[in-house]
């Protein structure tokens, strides 16, 4: 039992340091600018990430694409890691890598917005991603553990969690993942319908 409640506490913690941190906030409240108005200017919002923050990819693009509290038009977001014949037929033809990156190549447009979600920031497709979406005038949010590895360099944003450790890194981006989520649909839908 004490291992479950300090687990707990130890993302709590974690939550409480974030809402006190101002350039983290800062950098949260501009990643909500970037997307809406990405998103109201006709662009994409295109998410990636590996394993458990592939899934996080998915969840959150769903939130925009589908809907998060309001029913509302659809909003162009989906997580370019879903392809799965795309993935292992780059992964073979080429390296795993270039995966995202070439996807970008082909469905990405300049203005779009690539989301990024990497505990290290340091895994290869994701480095490759984001050098693309620099190139071709993508604009890039990260979602990153406390180091940011390549992110910060690469990234027009990167959301670094406080945290080395991976599952509290992951519980934190899915929290400002929401929290991004509620705040495009009220950008842009003018409602706030927080309970």
């Amino acid at each position: 039992m004490n291992n479950i409640s300090d687990r707990i506490r130890e993302s709590a913690a974690l939550k409480r340091s974030m809402a006190e941190d101002e350039s983290l906030l800062a950098q949260v409240e501009a990643a909500v600018v970037l997307i809406a108005g990405a998103l109201q200017e006709g662009r994409r919002v295109l998410f990636c990430g590996n394993g458990g923050s592939a899934a996080d990819a998915q969840h959150l693009a769903a939130e925009l694409s589908g809907k998060f509290y309001l029913n509302r038009k659809a909003l162009n977001a989906e997580a370019i890691n879903i392809n799965i014949p795309f993935l292992t037929a780059v992964s073979n033809d080429y390296d795993y890598s270039y995966s995202y990156a070439r996807y970008l190549e082909g469905a990405a447009r300049p203005g779009d917005v690539l989301v990024v979600l990497s505990t290290s920031g340091t895994s290869p497709n994701i480095v490759r991603a984001a050098e693309y979406a620099m190139e071709a005038g993508l604009h890039t949010i990260a979602l990153t553990g406390a180091g940011g590895g390549r992110m910060p360099e690469l990234a027009g944003i990167t959301l670094r969690i406080p945290s080395t450790d991976t599952p509290r890194i992951q519980e934190a981006h899915m929290l400002l993942g929401h929290i991004i989520c509620e705040e495009v649909e009220a950008r842009i839908f003018g409602h706030h319908p927080h309970p």
